[in-house]
């Protein structure tokens, strides 16, 4: 099953980005695309939520995971047909060129180290079939979510550096680029939850100390709600491409 390529090899950007409303990683990338039979590697998988939804929808999915604790996990995990992980990073992924349909970027290409983001941007390209594409989903440094993390983790330059690298190869690589935009609102019981939801990504290694501050709590707690929970705005970046250029 092939995904529609622009025959126009000049590098098409469609400006603007749409925005998508509010919706989950799964929901907005599965308006852009089918991905019903298709062979598809998600890079950066984390416990590899995304990559199942997508095998039930009948894609075959490599979920490839750097976090050695997050991988060992995920090979722990029940067998689910048309599902496999491997353990590794981006600039080198264990499959074929020009032999899948889709390379997914959630959220992790800010994860690569900087000197090689340019390196896992080729990478994925090279994966691809003719037809194939690249999505990259990354977080915006806007919103209410972003600066309750700052203070203890904060991504501002990684993330920058990450769509630095995008503007840098992508036109290399591929014919079009489309862009969009879209909201997830995280909500938390409590404080306490939110810190054991920080402390548990083994992806990310924090100092409890770090986190438990005035300065964070504070934040933290502008978010509450009547309900009573506490709810935060993350606004969501997809730069989608397509073409890959020979």
């Amino acid at each position: 099953m092939g995904v529609p390529v622009r025959r126009n090899r000049e590098f098409h950007v469609n400006g603007q980005r749409k925005q998508l409303g509010e919706l989950s990683d799964f929901e907005a990338v599965t308006q852009l695309v089918d991905v019903a039979g298709l062979k598809l590697v998600d890079v950066g998988c984390g416990p590899a939520d995304v990559s199942r939804r997508f095998v039930a929808l009948g894609a075959s999915v490599l979920a490839v995971e750097p976090d050695p604790v997050q991988a060992a996990k995920n090979r722990s995990a029940d067998p689910l047909p048309g599902l496999s992980f491997t353990e590794g990073g981006a600039e080198i992924l264990p499959v074929g060129s020009c032999s899948v349909d889709g390379v997914f970027f959630f959220r992790s290409l800010h994860h690569v180290p900087i000197a090689q983001m340019d390196a896992a941007l080729v990478e994925a390209a090279r994966t691809l079939k003719p037809d194939g594409f690249l999505c990259i989903v990354e977080p915006a440094v806007t919103g209410t979510n972003f600066p309750i993390m700052k203070p203890f983790h904060d991504e501002t330059f990684v993330r920058a550096q990450a769509l630095d690298a995008l503007a840098r190869m992508c036109g290399k690589l591929f014919t079009s680029e489309e862009r969009y935009g879209y909201v997830i609102y995280p909500r938390h019981a409590s404080f306490d939850a939110f810190v054991d939801r920080v402390m548990g990504q083994t992806f990310n290694a924090h100092d409890r100390a770090q986190v438990v501050t005035d300065e964070v709590r504070s934040l933290f707690e502008a978010g509450k709600t009547a309900a009573g929970d506490y709810r935060f705005e993350q606004p969501m970046l997809i730069n989608f491409y397509r073409g890959v250029r020979g």
